[in-house]
């Protein structure tokens, strides 16, 4: 069995039909959102890289055909015509790291119509939940105004998998570290942790426990001290910190508060830190923490250092999903459209242009950019292979701050933020009603045909968003 296997059951049946069907000629199917979830002003696109891994590899094998004909329940020669089917098209994109907003095409695939109809839901899969957990970190790094912010999401993720890309897109968008051994060690993401409440428990005192430590772990550490009592802690944690060889090991070092007033801690621990010297040892806060939760203390002006977050960011607690869609905008060189109520699509393959102080433009992919600005879907993926080496962490970054430093405050807020909406180029809206016009009159020969009552009642334009 490979991940060929990790798609809907329909899209094998439809893949079966157009094969049938001698349906092969090209399809481009579009990936976008529909809307932004609510309190988001953008996204930040994300899932490209193992979007890519999965086509590049896509390929139905033996035991899939076999496991295929054992889900519908029919001969495994009924299912043969799938049998070495690969992926040969081309993939065109928003790079990873870039900011994308309502509408706009994440990616787009053109590829013989099976292909491009099987490989739907896994991509649909990557890139829905790394787009969303990408956004949400970026919201902690916009609140955390210039603090470091770091990764502790793994243990609450949704599975391992989740918590490595949690980790690997909190990199993308400025995390400073990770608790993830794994990502750290794969991605070259600095590794970041301190210790449990357990290992202060074991301990015969809260001083032991943090000498033991320190014992063990030579250079900078970082003591959790709100275990019994969090006053008590830093008192404690100081004495140990400002006894280590005269304070040589304290640069780099810190305490983590965990839980309580996070502000009134924070001063608490400052002034007592202070007091005893040690004015460079820093303060990292955790627990349950998210982007409201850092804009509320970083507003107080708390003298925190550093911002762990965890559960609410791995999982994108307040926007777990996106209402994103992969629709066929083209086959076979027509145009075509969706007219469902609210689900509306535009026709045809896509272009993004982007231009600093003006709204995004979705165009026609061959359009002329001169009047909109610079293009944002690059082309990744040729004939079944990447044309590009993957993209470094490092460049991913650069993107995402390149394109926030130009997105507008009122998208950037953390509460009530004001999404952009981007507008049709002339073109693609001419495009959209000639299409339109076209399945109206298809429609209405039907209905004619049929019964001329409905067709004398004419039919209703639908507004594409």
């Amino acid at each position: 069995m490979s991940e060929a296997t990790t798609t809907d059951l329909y899209e094998v049946t439809m893949a079966m039909s157009y094969l049938r069907e001698g349906m092969i000629g090209p399809a481009t199917f579009s990936l976008f959102v529909r809307d932004l979830p609510p309190d988001r002003g953008f996204l930040v696109d994300a899932g490209l890289e193992s979007a890519l891994d999965y086509l590049s590899d896509f390929r139905v094998g033996p035991e899939d055909v076999e496991d295929f004909a054992a889900v519908l329940g029919r001969p495994v020669d009924e299912l043969r015509p799938l049998l070495g089917l690969a992926f040969t098209g081309q993939v065109r994109a928003v790079p990873e790291g870039r900011v994308v907003l309502a509408g706009e095409p994440l990616l787009e695939v053109t590829a013989p119509m099976p292909e491009a109809q099987l490989v739907e839901t896994y991509l649909l899969n990557r890139l829905n939940h790394q787009t969303a957990i990408a956004s949400k970190a970026a919201r902690c790094v916009l609140a955390a105004a210039g603090r470091p912010v770091v990764d502790f999401s793994l243990r609450r993720t949704h599975g391992p998998e989740a918590g490595y890309h949690a980790a690997r897109l909190g990199a993308v968008v400025g995390f400073a570290g990770t608790s993830n051994v794994a990502a750290a060690r794969a991605e070259g993401i600095p590794a970041v942790g301190t210790m449990a409440h357990s290992f202060v428990e074991a301990f015969d005192s809260e001083e032991a426990a943090f000498r033991a430590f320190a014992r063990t772990h030579p250079g900078p550490m970082t003591l959790l001290v709100d275990t019994y009592d969090t006053e008590s802690g830093v008192r404690t944690a100081a004495r140990v910190l400002r006894d280590l060889d005269g304070g040589a090991r304290v640069p780099g070092s810190a305490i983590r508060l965990d839980s309580g007033d996070l502000g009134f801690l924070a001063r608490q621990a400052r002034s007592i830190l202070d007091a005893a010297g040690l004015e460079e040892v820093r303060i990292v806060v955790s627990g349950g923490l998210d982007e409201y939760a850092v804009e509320d203390l970083v507003r107080s002006a708390a003298p925190i250092d550093i911002y762990a977050v965890g559960t609410r960011v791995g999982v994108s607690a307040d926007a777990p999903y996106l209402d994103s869609a992969y629709k066929l905008v083209a086959y076979d060189g027509r145009p075509v459209m969706k007219l469902s109520a609210a689900k509306v699509t535009a026709p045809g393959p896509k272009q993004i242009f982007r231009r600093a102080g003006q709204p995004d433009v979705i165009g026609l992919a061959d359009e002329d950019p001169a009047p909109y600005g610079r293009p944002v879907l690059e082309t990744v993926m040729h004939g079944g292979e990447r044309t590009r080496e993957r993209a470094t962490l490092a460049e991913s970054h650069q993107r995402f701050l390149a394109d926030l430093a130009h997105l507008p405050y009122p998208a950037r807020r953390i509460r009530a933020p004001a999404a952009q909406r981007p507008v049709f180029s002339e073109r693609l809206a001419a495009l959209a009603e000639e299409v339109h016009g076209r399945i109206d009159r298809e429609l209405g020969a039907v209905a004619r045909a049929e019964s001329p009552e409905q067709a004398a009642s004419g039919s209703h334009r639908t507004t594409i968003r």
